[in-house]
């Protein structure tokens, strides 16, 4: 049982919805699994419990 791991800012229950589904359904034609035996963990983080650069993430403006 394949085990997908995503770390990312945070989501609304139908983005997460389209997520686990389109993963699921990739990995399955990858690994020929059937899509039942895929987990997908999400794990989320707020834009200020993330480093990039030596900076905190919400410090960094996009144009940077």
């Amino acid at each position: 049982m394949p085990v997908i791991t995503i770390d990312g800012p945070k989501l609304s229950k139908d983005q997460k919805q389209e997520l686990v589904k389109l993963i699921s359904e990739d990995a399955s034609k990858v690994t020929g699994l059937p899509v039942e035996a895929m987990v997908v963990l999400i794990r989320e983080s707020d834009p200020e419990n993330v480093g990039l650069r030596g900076c905190l993430l919400c410090d960094i403006h996009p144009e940077e």
